[in-house]
């Protein structure tokens, strides 16, 4: 029996799981910082997933003014995202303040104090073929530094096929790569991206068209697994479903201690840029107040 399907008749059976905070040991740690990437199985109970699960249903019926349909196929098939909802759905505050992924965040990254950024929902219905390009995520924040942690969670059981990819030790680069047009892909506006004005970025590499010159990674996954990255780690996929397979992911995103507000001319998604400025918060600024809560922890 594979790892997966063992996995998956525990969790059908209710069997308890080692404790999470046991099993990141400094050898996790380490490959965190080496590959960019880790994946801890079953590092959040059934009760949090089920709760997100309520959460996730209530944000796909009323959407906020930033969900958006990133692809709808001829046969109705359709690839869903939001973001920054965790303020008004009552089970997505409660997992950020009080579930486990903060204190996960600060010990896979080292720190002693972790900001959390925002939230992002991904839903695919089933048999969508609909695949995020390979990208980075920090060139699109409102933010820049390298201790940057994204938790990646579904709430179903994903086929690798199917999964996030990660191209291992892409963070440590030292590379920089020019944002992906999503909006050439989703065709809305919001998504739009114009040619950075520094010419220090490069084009971004074909990785999906010579796949075979990286070290891609991705997993079979259940509800309770996390894939745990670095914002400038290289990665995309999650397509691919079988006719019978939807996708739900609640992901969160996380800031250590070098990370500081950075506002980019080439845009922002999400676009953080007004609200920090209202807060009192400016380029350069170690990011802070109530909209970005911050925890701290001794470290293990």
């Amino acid at each position: 029996m594979n790892l997966y399907k063992h996995q998956e008749k525990r969790l059908l059976a209710g069997l308890p799981t080692n404790d999470i905070f046991e099993r990141i040991t400094p050898q996790v740690v380490r490959d965190f910082a080496e590959h960019g990437v880790v994946l801890l199985r079953q590092a959040i109970a059934p009760a949090w997933i089920e709760k997100l699960r309520i959460g996730i249903e209530k944000n796909i019926a009323e959407p906020t003014a930033r969900g958006r349909i990133w692809d709808r196929d001829d046969n109705g098939r359709v690839c869903f995202y939001d973001s920054q909802v965790w303020q008004r759905i009552a089970e997505y505050r409660k997992f950020v303040e009080q579930s486990p992924c903060a204190q996960i965040a600060a010990r896979l990254m080292n720190v002693k104090r972790v900001n959390f950024f925002f939230d992002a929902v991904f839903v695919r219905t089933p048999g969508a073929q609909f695949r995020t390009p390979f990208h980075q995520d920090e060139p699109y924040w409102s933010v820049e530094g390298f201790d940057t942690c994204s938790i990646w969670m579904p709430l179903v059981p994903v086929e690798k096929k199917s999964a996030l990819e990660f191209v291992r030790g892409s963070h440590r680069w030292n590379r920089r790569f020019r944002q992906i047009n999503f909006g050439a892909l989703t065709e809305d506006e919001r998504d739009q991206r114009i040619d950075s004005p520094d010419d220090q970025y490069e084009l971004f590499p074909d990785i999906e068209g010579d796949r075979d010159k990286y070290q891609i990674l991705s997993w079979d996954m259940l509800p309770g697994d996390c894939a745990i990255f670095n914002g400038r780690v290289i990665h995309g996929g999650s397509g691919n479903l079988s006719h019978d397979r939807d996708l739900k992911v609640f992901s969160t995103r996380w800031l250590g201690d070098d990370v500081r507000i950075c506002f980019r001319k080439e845009g922002m998604d999400p676009d953080h840029s007004q609200i920090m400025t209202e807060l009192g918060l400016k380029p350069g600024d170690r990011i802070g107040s109530a909209l970005y809560p911050e925890f701290r922890f001794e470290l293990a």
